[in-house]
C-alpha cells in the first residue's frame, strides 16, 4: 500500500468516525407552540356613538393618551339638571342656616336642608364622572392591536372600542408530555425559534398546568404515543421580535442541537 493510499484510508476512517459520532449525538426535536398575548380592552361605561378616534391599529400609545370619544349629549343634560338641583338645594340650605342663626328656623329644617344639599352635590359629582368617562384613555402603554368600532358607529355599554397589547403581556404557549414535566420548573429558560426569526430568542416559564389534557388538534406531536399533555406558558425576553398567532418551536435545553426539519 502506497503512502497516498494509507493517507486516504486514514481520512476515510476519521470521516466515518465523525459521522457515527454525529449520529449518536442527541438532537432536540422541540415542541410546537404559538404566540399569544393578554390584551387590554378599553370600553365606555355607557352606550353611545363614537365621535372621535385618535389612534390607528399598530400605533404605540402611552399611559393616559386620549384614544377615543363617545357622544355625551345625554350625560351633559343629566349634569345640567343635577347642577340646577344643586343650586336650589344650596339656596334652601342658605335660607335654613340663616333662619337657624336668628332662632326663627328649626333644627329639623336645617338638617333636612343639609341632607338635600349633600345628595345634590353627590349627584353632580356622579354626572361629572359620567361625562369624563365619555373619553377613553390608555390605561397601559403598548400597541393598539385592533379597533372594533370606528367614528360614527354605535358601541354598546362595556363593549371594547379597541384593544391594546402591552409588550409584557405577550406569551409563548406550548404543550409537553408528562414524561417531560420533571425537567421543568417555574423560572426555567427555554429557547424559541420560528421562521426567519432572530437566533437568540429565549423565554422564561411562568406557568405549568397541574391538569392534563388531550393533545389539541392544532398540535401535531412527533410522538403519537403521548396523548396526554400539559400546558406550559413562558414570557419571551424579546417580545418585540414576535407576533401574535405566530407558530414557534420551543426547546427545553437551550444548548441541545436542534433536530433537522
Amino acid at each position: 500500500m502506497t503512502s497516498s493510499q494509507r493517507i486516504l484510508g486514514l481520512a476515510l476512517v476519521i470521516a466515518l468516525a465523525a459521522g457515527l459520532g454525529g449520529c449518536n449525538e442527541k438532537r432536540d426535536p422541540g415542541f410546537q407552540g404559538w404566540v399569544e398575548a393578554d390584551m387590554i380592552f378599553v370600553s365606555p361605561d355607557e352606550a353611545g356613538r363614537v365621535t372621535k378616534l385618535n389612534v390607528r391599529e399598530g400605533d404605540e400609545v402611552k399611559v393616559g393618551d386620549h384614544l377615543y370619544s363617545v357622544d355625551d349629549d345625554l350625560q351633559l343634560a343629566d349634569l345640567n339638571q343635577n347642577k340646577a338641583t344643586l343650586a336650589n338645594a344650596q339656596q334652601t340650605y342658605d335660607r335654613a342656616a340663616s333662619l337657624s342663626k336668628t332662632g326663627s328656623g328649626t333644627q329639623a329644617n336645617l338638617d333636612s336642608a343639609v341632607s338635600s344639599l349633600r345628595v345634590a352635590e353627590a349627584r353632580v359629582a356622579t354626572s361629572e364622572t359620567r361625562m369624563a368617562r365619555r373619553k377613553g384613555f390608555a390605561p397601559v402603554a403598548g400597541k393598539v392591536q385592533q379597533i372594533y368600532f370606528r367614528e360614527g358607529e354605535m358601541v354598546a355599554a362595556q363593549r371594547p372600542v379597541l384593544s391594546i397589547m402591552p409588550p409584557g403581556n405577550m406569551k409563548i404557549r406550548f404543550f409537553v408530555p408528562e414524561s417531560e414535566l420533571p425537567k421543568l420548573a417555574i423560572g426555567d429558560e427555554v429557547r424559541v425559534t420560528c421562521d426567519n426569526c432572530a437566533a437568540d430568542i429565549s423565554a422564561k416559564i411562568y406557568f405549568i398546568a397541574t391538569t392534563a389534557e388531550y393533545t389539541p388538534p392544532v398540535i401535531y406531536s412527533l410522538d403519537e404515543r403521548n396523548k396526554l399533555v400539559y400546558l406550559i406558558q413562558a414570557r419571551p425576553a424579546r417580545p418585540d421580535v414576535l407576533r401574535v398567532g405566530q407558530p414557534v418551536s420551543v426547546y427545553l435545553n437551550p444548548k441541545t442541537p436542534v433536530a433537522a426539519k
